[in-house]
């Protein structure tokens, strides 16, 4: 490195521009730990301030996928395309989505996170399946992605190393929300799989990470800005995220509602974004002419049970229960106690706080308030009703599932859901929107 660690640490938070030399020298540092966490914390508050140039920000989030192992999954002869959600309350999309994918003829390595704050995790869901491993090997991995079409495993000390000791420090400093930290963040993890190509679901409003359609057009820019200097093809659908997603929010409880849309059922918004997603994916994948067939490759593999198939086989190759794709409400586990929250005002609802509804399944056990928390399977909220829906005084507006007969924790997960909906008695009843707000695809534009 031809500048020390402190002149490039100046050199950034001057406004300057670091080598791709030294981006790479940097990035061995920080993995092999030569370099101290206070300067790895400073570099990052100077990136924080004054952004990466879309050289830096590629070069950046190359060295990252280079500090561990990059999958080799060529001699797969599928294409190979993930889905990646920057989170949401409900957001349960993986679980219907990678399985339908595969049936329709494009093979998915999704390597998948846990909760973070109140947005659920995709690893803690599928363990919610009794016996469910999500520690696959790396070999176990690719072979399971050639012989299914799909396979969901937590991030191994192999892939992208250096993430996870940015990531930590990230946490601790900050400096999370930014954009290029966290493109890079996301995209060393999925590059490192061996994919052909990404779509991204970014959620936007009151219960995602970006509030602002603004702030999630950036990092789809960046994240794009990797993708294309990666040499893969890149789609980003920016959805809402103001109220959850489907009715169950909750680990089990999620798992239950993916297998009904995998049953060609489910709530009409879950199955919206597992088609649109879905469609996406196929056409990137090549198997179809765009993006509105794909759409309805996916319908169809969800109503006529290829999907539901290939889920199956997919639960039992990774040590689950397949009864869970037939009878789920008897195999997954269930809360010791379940408490229904009714209307006290008559009206029409207007809102439902995704981010309340969130906290809420946090406090009741289904989320982490610390990462050493470990969650309760069958906690969680399920919504009895939705935006635009009128109800009467006693109605059933939600249920609480969780194991503690009482306490502050339920006490506060109680106000929260109540305080979430939001009545107006002068409104007028609305049949509910699309999800979908944009598709951003093709060249990312200068």
């Amino acid at each position: 490195m031809a500048r020390l660690p402190a002149q490039l640490i100046r050199a950034k938070r001057d406004g300057g521009e670091l080598t791709d030399d030294e981006i790479r020298e940097l990035m061995v540092a920080i993995t092999d730990g030569s370099i101290p966490d206070y300067q790895v914390s400073a570099l990052l508050m100077a990136i924080f301030f004054r952004g990466l140039s879309d050289r830096e920000l590629a070069t950046w989030a190359d060295a990252m996928v280079r500090s561990g192992d990059v999958l080799d999954l060529s001699a797969i002869a599928r294409a190979k395309v993930d889905k990646h959600s920057t989170g949401g309350v409900g957001d349960k999309i993986s679980l219907p989505l990678a399985p339908a994918v595969a049936a329709c003829g494009v093979a998915v390595p999704m390597v998948s996170g846990r909760g973070l704050g109140h947005t659920g995790g995709t690893l803690d869901k599928l363990e919610a399946i009794p016996g469910f491993r999500v520690d696959l090997s790396v070999e176990r991995f690719a072979a399971l992605v050639d012989e299914l079409g799909v396979c969901l495993i937590g991030q191994t000390a192999r892939i992208a190393p250096a993430d996870k000791r940015l990531y930590a420090l990230r946490d601790v400093t900050g400096t999370v929300e930014s954009i290029p930290l966290i493109a890079s963040s996301i995209m060393s993890k999925k590059l490192a799989e061996g994919i052909d190509g990404l779509v991204l679901d970014c959620k936007v409003g009151r219960g995602a990470f970006m509030k602002r359609l603004d702030d999630a057009r950036a990092l789809c820019k960046a994240i794009r800005t990797i993708g294309e200097a990666a040499g893969k093809q890149v789609t980003c659908v920016l959805t809402a995220m103001d109220a959850p997603i489907g009715t169950h929010v909750g680990n089990a409880l999620e798992v239950l509602e993916s297998v009904r849309v995998l049953q060609g059922g489910g709530p009409a918004d879950t199955r919206e974004l597992t088609v649109v997603l879905g469609g996406e994916m196929l056409a990137l994948g090549g198997v179809v002419a765009d993006a509105a067939a794909g759409a309805a490759r996916i319908a169809a593999a969800l109503d006529d049970g290829s999907a539901l198939a290939v889920f199956r086989r997919l639960v039992e190759a990774q040590g689950g229960d397949p009864r869970v794709c037939d009878d789920p409400e008897a195999v997954l586990p269930r809360a010791r106690v379940t408490e229904p929250l009714v209307a006290t005002t008559a009206g029409v609802i207007t809102a439902v706080d995704a981010e309340d509804v969130g906290v809420a399944g946090v406090w009741l056990g289904a989320g982490r308030r610390t990462k050493e928390d470990a969650v309760v399977p069958g906690a969680g909220v399920v919504l009895a009703a939705q935006v635009g829906e009128r109800v009467e005084v006693g109605q059933l507006l939600a249920t609480l599932h969780h194991d503690a007969p009482g306490g502050d924790r339920v006490d506060q997960a109680r106000h929260l859901v109540t305080d979430a909906f939001r009545i107006d008695p002068a409104a007028t009843a609305t049949a509910p929107g699309t999800r979908v707000l944009e598709v951003l695809r093709g060249t990312v534009p200068a």
